[in-house]
């Protein structure tokens, strides 16, 4: 193991995120930063895995009719058994938002509704402003990656393709999820190495 990784590793071990939703973009993230080494794992979600899911969330047939958190609960463990993982089986709802998320370093907004995005995102920044904040909109199609972009402001970093549909208008399909649900658990990664310069 180079020494470059084992830094790595040790900034990451200490590090939590906190994951808002855990259907396509959130499993994925979660999974991405476990086998990244990120230490801790707080996941918020209230629905179970359908068969629907499955052709784009990281569960598996089996796991039908569970909730999605305990399910990738299991996932995590079965991909790297020393993350801790928090679970809350739970609707985020307005005015409450932040409550599980006071003691992470970084939150993935993985929401679906457009509107409880949005909510999300303010109450977020406005009652957390310390905390890194990740989030995307734009997931539903497939090609025209090229058009997805990163915008910063302050402590939001948001992945934004303008011109993709809803999600009520196309499609969801794994790929174009998994590119952002990657994209997204990278920036954490960026957020939390952010004083390690040696790459």
């Amino acid at each position: 193991m180079s020494t470059k990784y084992q830094t790595i590793h040790a900034i990451l071990s200490k590090a939590s995120v906190g994951i808002a939703g855990v259907g396509g973009l959130g499993s994925n993230a979660a999974v991405a930063l476990a086998r990244s080494g990120v230490g801790r794992l707080v996941i918020v979600d209230d629905d179970v895995v359908e068969k629907n899911n499955l052709n784009r969330q990281y569960y598996f047939l089996h796991q039908v009719g569970i909730s999605k958190v305990d399910a990738l609960q299991e996932n995590i463990r079965l991909v790297n058994p020393t993350i801790k993982v928090d679970i809350h089986n739970a609707r985020l709802e307005q005015g409450s938002m932040d409550v599980f998320f006071h003691d992470v370093d970084v939150i993935i907004e993985a929401l679906d509704n457009a509107e409880t995005k949005a909510q999300f995102v303010e109450e977020i920044l406005l009652k957390l402003p310390d905390v890194s904040l990740v989030a995307a909109s734009g997931v539903a199609g497939y090609g025209h990656c090229e058009r997805i972009e990163l915008h910063r402001i302050g402590k939001l970093s948001m992945l934004y393709d303008g011109q993709a549909k809803s999600s009520d208008e196309d499609v969801l399909l794994g790929p174009r999820v998994g590119v952002l649900a990657n994209w997204e658990a990278d920036l954490v990664l960026e957020i939390l190495l952010g004083g390690y310069h040696d790459h």
